[in-house]
């Protein structure tokens, strides 16, 4: 039978879904946990034993022996311990059992994972903890329980706790603002992701010959080759049978786990691609998107591939990114950023709308600072991602309509059909009524937000945790004010009017990438966060760290907490690169280059000595000689700046950025010339002609 055929029966056939807990749960259970999943409610032990007792009996059949709490500590990436379901029963024999309590609750070592101090090393202590409203899985041969992770105190030490505290945040300042235009049927408002992901693949043979992408997962030395991304032949080019066996296998792969993989094409640099699945809810997307990365990996060593997730693994061509593409949906099925039909319909988008314009700007700091990791600071600025500038792109006709409410003045659509903005007389705002921006780190499309900063190997839980307690907080003060109003009509036209007003510099619609547009950012007073040491303090920022804990969302240790992880990560990373630099120089490059210059000063010799010009070995010799000792004087350099760094974290962190980073581009800019002077057969690595045409 061919996949098209058996599509919809393979599709989340590896899923303890809603469907499988319906057939397999008895009606009381089913709506307990339906009833946990709505409203919160928690689950009596008899029902967990029983909900326990299906998914075993299920992921049985399904091929699983063991069971894993699967959570999401504060690396970036997913952790699993893993238990059989075997019980001894005496005689030599076993049986097969899970229980609801092995279900709710399991603990893992807690030491060993970023903590940032909320926990020390001898404290091993931590517990994961069953989230209902994300279903369990099987992955080869265990069933995945998704859990949150938190310490014996407490104090979350994971990412989905805080998403899951932000979803509850802002569903409930969502809910006061719809009460107020009168909506008395929506019981939850949900924050909808959808992160398209790109990626590098290249042939495994020739990664293995670079301890660069081995350690670091980028190239730390290569010269621009011939052909690069110039003649723009490989965006949504025809997919190469190997790649496209791979992406075959991917979604197959992924469909059977219930990811919507949706959409998958030939990104603009050569070896680069993207998958794009169908938004979901926060909390499903965020997981999913954690599952894809691992799948990528694994399903592209079947194909004798090695999946690229970092930033930038190469100097010159297009990096990967994350567009993060968020809205706000009720359980009726409204999409809150949608422009409506009716004038209250689009009062009420324009509410919405006010609300995440004024969060974005009064919080611009702290969503830069989501997306700011070493990886990152490759991509931001560099003419091929947004701007490290926050700014929004409504686009022209949305963008007309909030400068007629700024100005008081008449707005007039395409049709030249004149109408006074007011909360009787809203202009109809049709969805996807300009063109896209892809300079924007903000961009409206519609229907949704695309926060375009995200970097191919996060999380994506940091900037939606942001995104949905920024939103939560504006909605906040907007019921605040109009549920205390006298005339409620008027006041929300002021308010609408009075939120554009004050908040419009955060406005943009032009082009990121020009020049001008930095220099009048500036004078509208943006920040403009350049690197990931200049961005990561804003974490402790007073209003960013209010903010949060005045939503439950972090605790103030927990906060503080993260913001430690992220600068011990960012030293560690560069650290490990400026090492693997070290060690690739004196052990590949300087060998390898001494050994040409030794061959050809050795030829020179012999043509001298037979009166045959000599010019190409004696010039070339000079200069790989005077290049080799640049080579190593810049390689001792920066081995003696590793060693000076400062013990404080944050001094290191800066000091990374300004002595060490500075260090290695240097020595890149060296080993780059002598690798283009350098005969093929003496270079020790394969270069990025034969990396980047390998698929």
């Amino acid at each position: 039978m061919r996949t098209t055929e058996k599509l919809p029966e393979l599709f989340g056939s590896m899923v303890f879904n809603e469907e499988t807990m319906k057939e397999r749960l008895s009606g009381a259970s089913y709506s307990a946990w339906k009833k946990c999943v709505t409203d919160g409610t928690s689950l009596d032990l008899s029902i967990a034993n029983e909900i326990a007792e299906a998914m075993k009996q299920w992921a049985v059949e399904k091929g699983a022996t063991h069971y894993t709490h699967w959570f999401q500590p504060m690396t970036g990436v997913t952790a699993e311990k893993h238990d059989s379901f075997i019980t001894p029963v005496g005689g030599g024999k076993i049986m097969m059992e899970f229980s609801g309590k092995e279900l709710v609750r399991g603990e893992p070592d807690a030491s060993s994972f970023p903590s940032g101090g909320l926990r020390a090393t001898f404290e091993a202590r931590g517990y994961t903890a069953w989230d209902p409203t994300s279903f369990a899985f099987i992955k080869e041969g265990s069933l995945c329980i998704p859990t949150i992770f938190c310490s014996y105190s407490g104090e979350a030490l994971d990412k989905k706790t805080p998403l899951l505290r932000s979803m509850d945040e802002v569903s409930r300042q969502a809910l006061r603002i719809l009460r107020l235009f009168g909506d008395t049927e929506t019981k939850r408002v949900t924050a909808s992701v959808g992160p398209e992901q790109e990626y590098f693949l290249i042939d495994k043979e020739l990664y293995s010959q670079r301890e660069d992408l081995r350690m670091t997962g980028r190239t730390l030395f290569g010269a621009k080759p011939p052909r690069g991304q110039e003649l723009e032949d490989h965006y949504f080019g025809a997919i190469k049978p190997r790649v496209a066996a791979y992406m075959k296998d991917l979604d197959e792969e992924l469909w059977k786990l219930g990811v919507l993989s949706k959409t998958k094409h030939n990104e603009v640099a050569p070896s680069q691609h993207e998958i794009a699945p169908i938004y979901t809810d926060a909390n499903t997307a965020c997981d999913q998107n954690q599952l894809t990365m691992e799948i990528m990996k694994k399903v592209a060593e079947r194909h004798g591939l090695v999946c690229l997730l970092h930033e930038k693994p190469f100097a010159g061509v297009n990096g990967s990114g994350k567009h993060d593409n968020w809205s706000l949906g009720t359980d009726t099925g409204k999409n809150l950023f949608k422009p409506g039909k009716t004038p209250s319909q689009n009062a009420q988008f324009l509410l919405f709308l006010a609300a995440f314009i004024k969060g974005v700007d009064d919080y611009q700091d702290f969503l830069r600072a989501t997306v700011a990791f070493a990886g990152n600071d490759h991509r931001l600025g560099a003419q091929e991602a947004p701007p490290a500038v926050i700014s929004v792109f409504l686009g022209d006709e949305l963008g007309a309509v909030v400068e007629s409410i700024i100005n008081g003045t008449p707005y007039q659509d395409a049709g030249k059909r004149t109408l006074k903005i007011g909360i009787d007389a809203m202009p109809s705002i049709p969805q996807d009524n300009t063109d896209r921006n892809r300079t924007s780190p903000m961009a409206f499309t519609g229907n949704k937000f695309e926060f375009r900063m995200l970097g191919s190997s996060q999380s994506v839980s940091g900037p939606n945790i942001t995104l949905n307690t920024i939103m939560a907080e504006e909605l906040k003060q907007f019921a605040d004010e109009l549920e205390h109003s006298s005339n409620f009509n008027l006041d929300l036209q002021h308010l609408i009017k009075r939120t554009f007003t004050e908040h419009q510099r955060i406005i943009f619609n032009g082009n990121g990438y020009d020049d001008a547009w930095i220099e009048e950012a500036k004078r509208r007073g943006l920040s403009n966060l350049k690197s990931t040491a200049d961005a990561l303090p804003a974490y402790v920022v007073p209003k960013n760290m209010d903010l949060f804990i005045k939503h439950g969302i972090y605790t103030k240790e927990e906060i503080l907490a993260r913001y430690e992880i992220h600068i011990e990560k960012y030293t560690t990373v560069i650290n490990i690169e400026a090492g693997t630099m070290i060690d690739m120089i004196r052990h590949q490059i300087l060998p390898a280059v001494s050994a040409f210059s030794t061959d050809l000063c050795e030829r020179a010799d012999s043509k001298a000595a037979c009166g045959v010009p000599n010019k190409y070995e004696t010039a070339t010799a000079a200069q790989v000689g005077q290049l080799t000792d640049s080579l190593m004087d810049a390689c001792d350099k920066m081995e003696a700046d590793l060693a000076a760094r400062p013990a404080d974290a944050k001094e290191a962190m800066d000091y990374s950025y300004r002595t060490i980073v500075p260090d290695m581009n240097t020595a890149r800019e060296i080993a780059d010339k002598l690798e283009t002077i350098t005969a093929k057969e003496y270079w020790p690595f394969p270069v990025y002609s034969e990396l980047l045409f390998s698929e």
